[in-house]
């Protein structure tokens, strides 16, 4: 007998049921370069259908780590030769002037990898994570290498906790996502921090500039 998915995953059963794998990569995906669609809700509802029996959690895992890299590049080469050109042809209209574009690029390059790691964990920041990276010129292999580590926490994370939490994910999920606001909360202090440090170095290598 077919394994119900508890509470809010149960309108992706039918995608489940006729596609399996292909459903978990096909929507893991698309999400990571830019569509907003349930790309975290079918990992845990394949988890779930996996701790039924219902399909393999190997395999699950394994389809959305490649599906999540291979979304997340896509959004990259995206960044890296459309976005570059968006912004010195429209940024000045946000008040993104190149100068501003240089030292954001000169940032993401320094630390990129910790907001590329940590964002695979903040729905919003997920689905825009590689255009970021490729637009503000990070390294693709140094992306490449953070956006893999992320992938694999994240898929463990949730492959695991729908396999072995079964029908009690959702009060799981539910408690995840009233904290994700501190998580976005402690990312932004995080980048503020590393901004505030960026300036103050700056600063003082003027300072040292005109003392010489």
């Amino acid at each position: 007998m077919a394994h119900p998915l508890p509470g809010p995953l149960a309108h992706l059963e039918p995608l489940l049921g006729d596609y399996g794998y292909w459903a978990v990569g096909g929507v893991i995906l698309v999400e990571d370069f830019g569509l907003p669609v349930p790309g975290e809700t079918i990992l845990i509802a394949a988890g779930v259908y996996a701790g039924a029996g219902r399909l393999n959690i190997v395999a699950v895992a394994l389809t959305a780590f490649a599906a999540a890299v291979a979304g997340d590049n896509i959004g990259y080469l995206i960044g890296r030769f459309g976005g570059r050109a968006l912004v010195h042809r429209w940024g000045r209209y946000v008040l993104l002037t190149p100068e501003r574009f240089a030292r954001a690029e000169a940032f993401y390059t320094r630390h990129g990898g910790k907001i590329v790691t940590v964002a695979r964990f903040v729905d919003g920041l997920r689905q825009v994570n590689g255009i970021a990276a490729g637009t503000t010129g990070m390294p693709w292999w140094r992306f490449l290498a953070f956006n893999a580590l992320g992938a694999a926490l994240w898929v463990g994370l949730w492959a695991t906790l729908a396999h072995l939490a079964g029908d009690h994910i959702t009060e799981i999920y539910a408690v995840v996502s009233r904290y994700q606001r501190y998580v976005l909360i402690g990312l932004g202090v995080l980048v503020a921090a590393l901004v505030v440090r960026h300036l103050l170095r700056r600063r003082r290598e003027r300072e040292r500039e005109r003392e010489r």
